[in-house]
């Protein structure tokens, strides 16, 4: 007994029965891993969730009669601790948001890697919220569009979008038909607005939020 009580306890619900095999035999090839039982509904995951009191739900967003999100609102119901790892075909940030928002502790797209699930499970069963990089890059970048791109104004952020290239402010300047100077004080202004210290900062900043990494540009 006490070596299952090392194990993690996994409750699958997806309305596909090939889906949920393929998910059980991924998550269960590792040896700490049990699938207690799968569901192909809301109705389902409430009920089998009630009973088995897995750790981890995995769960699709798009399930038949009601979505994956109300379905984890009714579980969450019955218990607040509850911890849903949404694993959805979606890589919009409006489904991550929203599930986030509604007590996901984590957010997958099934596109990322098969052993992203196993990742996902182990974090959110140590206690930490997992989120796939795709879904960060693009959380990042609606927050940033939300709460500071609308600070800007147009050709500021055509400016920052070209900055966010690595390019030059001569070579911004030129693509944009302006003066250096001009561009150099839009680039003062969106750094003031966005709150960088300095060029370096401001692209470091710009790159990360619209989901570049230094080098790539």
């Amino acid at each position: 007994m006490a070596g299952r009580d090392r194990h993690l306890s996994v409750l699958l619900v997806d309305d596909h029965a090939v889906v949920r095999e393929g998910y059980r035999r991924l998550l269960e090839r590792h040896g700490d891993i049990d699938v207690l039982g799968e569901a192909e509904d809301a109705a389902g995951a409430h009920a089998l969730f009630c009973r088995l009191k897995p750790q981890i739900v995995v769960m699709d967003i798009t399930l038949p009669g009601t979505t994956g999100i109300e379905a984890m609102r009714r579980i969450l119901a019955h218990d607040a601790s509850a911890r849903v790892l949404i694993f959805s075909m979606h890589e919009e940030a409006i489904f991550a948001s929203r599930a986030l928002q509604a007590g996901a502790f984590g957010y997958l797209t099934k596109a990322s890697a098969p052993d992203a699930l196993v990742r996902a499970v182990h974090s959110i069963a140590s206690g930490k919220k997992y989120v796939s990089a795709d879904i960060a890059q693009k959380l990042a970048l609606r927050e940033f569009e939300a709460r500071e791109v609308s600070e800007l104004t147009s050709r500021e952020f055509e400016v920052l979008q070209l900055l966010a290239q690595g390019r030059s402010i001569k070579d911004i300047a030129e693509s944009m038909g302006l003066n250096p100077k001009t561009v150099a004080n839009h680039q003062s202004a969106i750094k003031a607005k966005l709150g960088a210290e300095s060029a370096i900062d401001l692209l470091k900043k710009t790159q990360q939020l619209v989901g570049l990494k230094a080098g790539d540009a």
